[in-house]
């Protein structure tokens, strides 16, 4: 859990929040009860929010278009994903100009 809070730059309570609002979450659990978030949660995670942050959709209307768009999203959060490693090395290499 620390991890992905860290990665988001959130809190853990923000986190539980969207694993029970959203059914595409479904973090494993150990003996302890911590949560144990596989790379698919990590990209669910960063769909949801990409939807509610950066699109501005209400929880309701990101599951809805979760939902109904399933594949598209994910596939453009590849795209999205891809893009900012671009980013990030083009910005890499300016510095070392």
């Amino acid at each position: 859990m620390g991890e992905v809070t860290e990665m988001f730059e959130v809190n853990a309570s923000q986190i539980r929040f969207y694993e029970r609002e959203f059914d595409i979450l479904q973090p494993k659990k150990n003996k302890k009860g911590n949560r144990l978030f596989s790379p698919e949660d990590v990209e669910n995670l960063k769909i949801i929010f990409h939807l509610v942050k950066e699109k501005g959709f209400t929880l309701q209307g990101a599951k809805d278009h979760l939902k109904a768009n399933k594949s598209e999203v994910k596939e453009n959060q590849k795209v999205i994903d891809s893009l900012e490693r671009l980013k990030q090395f083009l910005l890499e290499v300016k510095e070392q100009l």
